[in-house]
């Protein structure tokens, strides 16, 4: 993985794209509810609400924020009751993507998404036609200039499955689900705050873009999270340094 951290690019300009549409806490607060209602309210037993939760302090959320959700989701207090969906096909160059949904209304949502298929440019799939070349990691980006032996030495004993050192010296650490809010708290507890720390989907093999296919990926995804039950996209495209570069030049 070559550059800086990728996914720590491409999370800091999701995040800023989200934040700036006033639609990051609304993500956040239907992420926290799920996992309370999935896996309960407590979070040291609950890998998907911990990370949730991780996520959500990251982005500046009050903590009364976060407890009533978390409540909500639990059934200890009133709310919605949002149904998880995923939808799958492929975009530029046969990209894969898939489109994590939170809806309280399937029928408006799988409108909402295929239309964004059909008018980027992309195709609408079946279940399970593109989440096989996807698995689920906990991905922890750290900034350039720490020790790296330390940080090997502390992740790996934590329970880290990998850890992939950029060319500028970051680094990004990859754990089982399971094993995200261990590695995530030993590497705190060692001084090593991270850039971005997400459980996510990864893809097992990438796809490179050329800048015009590159554009049309981006304003695809783009679109996909300005729909309001998308709660992530994921895909398998590999937007290179020098191509980001270029976009954004």
């Amino acid at each position: 993985m070559a550059g800086h951290s990728k996914w720590a690019n491409i999370q800091h300009r999701k995040g800023a794209q989200d934040a700036k549409r006033g639609k990051l806490f609304t993500k956040l607060i239907r992420e926290i509810t799920v996992a309370a209602k999935m896996g309960g309210s407590d979070a040291a037993s609950n890998p998907r609400l911990r990370a949730a939760i991780d996520k959500a302090l990251g982005n500046n959320m009050t903590k009364d924020v976060i407890e009533r959700a978390t409540k909500r989701g639990a059934g200890e207090l009133e709310g919605v009751n949002y149904e998880e969906i995923r939808y799958e096909g492929y975009g530029p160059n046969g990209i894969a993507i898939m489109v994590d949904c939170m809806t309280d209304n399937k029928n408006r949502t799988v409108a909402a998404v295929r239309h964004v298929f059909s008018k980027r440019g992309g195709n609408m799939g079946t279940d399970g036609c593109v989440a096989f070349m996807f698995n689920k990691k906990g991905i922890i980006s750290l900034p350039a200039g720490l020790d790296e032996d330390a940080v090997m030495e502390v992740a790996l004993e934590a329970g880290a499955e990998d850890i992939i050192s950029n060319d500028d010296g970051s680094m990004d650490i990859f754990t089982s689900p399971d094993e995200y809010a261990a590695v995530k708290d030993a590497l705190d507890a060692a001084g090593f705050v991270a850039d971005s720390s997400q459980v996510t989907m990864h893809p097992d093999n990438t796809v490179a873009l050329d800048v015009e296919d590159a554009q049309k990926a981006l304003a695809m995804i783009e679109a996909f999270e300005e729909l309001d039950d998308v709660q992530d996209v994921y895909s398998n495209a590999d937007f290179t340094d020098e191509v980001m570069a270029q976009l954004e030049g």
